[in-house]
């Protein structure tokens, strides 16, 4: 019996050798299509060296910092990836587990009451005690269960990219309401004044109408220009408070616990912001990490659906020490040992293990063309970043001019209203105007600083590896 079990051992360890379905062979990366197009030669001052992962320190705010790690560490979306990375990598360890066979310890006490001689036992009542060891074990013969341990590896590793993806998503989505915020905070502000200039202005026209010197139009026309930046001054406040509630959810906190932050300056990039080679950011981007790992995995399920043609091999084996007395489980002599192998073909299944095929090979198709999709639009992401970060930073440059030009327009008509060759209103005017065109510089200043964002987010910077694996 031992012979037996043992040649049937050698033999199916042999025949384990086998792997059912394809191997999973990575697509080419597509980096010679993102050197081709023009996205990355749209750069302007851009530097191609690597690009750091906590690109936000670049805009040197602290405030925006302690935000985003905060939200980072106590966030509950990355707290739910971090948990799914947890449940897939758990389920990594049980595929894992299925390829070992299974021991474990028994023992038994049976008490018949049979007919005479039944199945060769005495008369009357008959007992059986048994004390022993057992172990079953499935020889994976076709690879059905190695290619579910692979299935399983590329699921985990499927769910640490998309924890990766979800740290790229917040990290840009707390940095986009905290630079929308400072612009609230400096439009509010620069509306402030704007506001005090006009009611001088209505204040100035009303003594001129009263004084018969001019007519009532003026009047009214400043008068619903203060009125108009009193309405935008109660929706910048507003916009205030819910970027400030938004933030506070981000960073996993109740809304209204960032009601005392401290104001600050609008933050501006870097000089030079750091692009990297298109391979290296394709590489990076964990989203498309994450469709092909998914790609593996429904590779891998082929292999599992097309093992289930094939026989089963299970080996069960027994040792024990047992008798018709309690004392007999302690006698050595009364040694069994059983080795029973077993095999299990469903020959006819009516096309259900077929069926399984064809469904996971049209599973692995559609994470083909999904990994595909992801690449496109990474491709896209960074040309359409690039592209607007560069006319983000023109747009600034040409804000700023308009700005300077307007405040040089306002201190000469100022100059002139004290001379008595203009008149005050003109002055005020031109100062209200200059107002605006900070109000519009601030604006792109904050529009340089989110394309900033979008450029670090498209190019998949904002996560770190996890070096607490299983």
């Amino acid at each position: 019996m031992m012979r037996f079990f043992s040649l049937t051992l050698v033999s199916s360890l042999a025949l384990a050798g086998c792997m059912a379905g394809p191997d999973h062979a990575p697509p080419p990366p597509p980096a010679s299509h993102a050197l081709q197009s023009g996205a990355f030669l749209r750069a302007g001052d851009a530097d191609t060296a690597r690009p750091v992962a906590r690109w936000w320190e670049g805009l040197g705010d602290a405030q925006l910092t302690g935000l985003i790690d905060q939200g980072l560490k106590d966030a509950p979306g990355i707290a739910a990836a971090q948990a799914r990375v947890r449940q897939a990598r758990a389920g990594l360890v049980r595929a894992r587990a299925d390829l070992l066979p299974t021991l474990g310890s028994s023992a038994m006490y049976l008490h018949a009451d049979l007919p005479n001689d039944a199945f060769g036992t005495g008369p009357g009542k008959n007992d059986l005690y048994s004390l022993g060891f057992d172990a079953q074990w499935e020889i994976d013969l076709w690879g059905g269960k190695r290619r579910a341990s692979e299935r399983s590896r590329a699921q985990a590793e499927a769910a640490e990219a998309r924890l990766a993806d979800a740290q790229v998503s917040l990290s840009a989505e707390i940095a986009r309401n905290y630079i929308a915020l400072r612009a609230r905070e400096a439009s509010l502000a620069l509306l402030d004044r704007r506001h005090a200039l006009e009611s001088r202005i209505a204040a100035a026209s009303q003594r001129r109408y009263d004084g018969g010197t001019a007519p009532r139009l003026p009047v009214e026309a400043a008068l619903q220009q203060v009125q108009r930046t009193e309405a935008e001054r109660a929706a910048m406040a507003a916009e205030i408070t819910v970027l400030r509630d938004s933030l506070a959810v981000l960073t996993g906190q109740a809304p209204g616990m960032l009601d005392s932050l401290a104001r600050a300056e609008i933050p501006l990039p870097p000089a030079a912001v750091t692009v990297g080679d298109p391979a290296a950011m394709l590489a990076r981007r964990p989203d498309i990490r994450a469709a092909e790992r998914q790609l593996a995995a429904a590779n891998a399920q082929i292999g599992v659906e097309a093992a289930r043609r094939f026989p089963s091999l299970s080996l069960t084996g027994l040792i024990g020490i047992g008798g018709t007395s309690a004392g007999d489980m302690f006698d050595t002599s009364q040694l069994a040992a059983i080795a029973l192998p077993r095999l299990n073909w469903s020959f006819l299944d009516f096309g259900r293990v077929a069926a399984a095929k064809r469904g996971a090979v049209a599973g692995r198709d559609a994470a083909l063309a999904d990994y595909r999709a992801s690449v496109l639009a990474a491709l896209q992401d960074a040309e359409g970043a690039l592209a607007r970060y560069g006319a983000a930073r023109t747009g600034l440059a040409r804000a700023g001019g308009v700005a300077r030009h307007a405040d040089q327009i306002a201190r000469l008509q100022g100059l002139r209203a004290e001379a008595g060759t203009g008149s005050s209103i003109d002055a005020m005017e031109a100062e209200r105007r200059s107002v605006d065109a900070r109000i519009a510089e601030a604006n792109s200043r904050a529009d340089l600083t989110l394309t900033y964002v979008a450029l670090a987010k498209a190019l998949g910077l904002g996560w770190k590896a996890d070096t607490h694996r299983q």
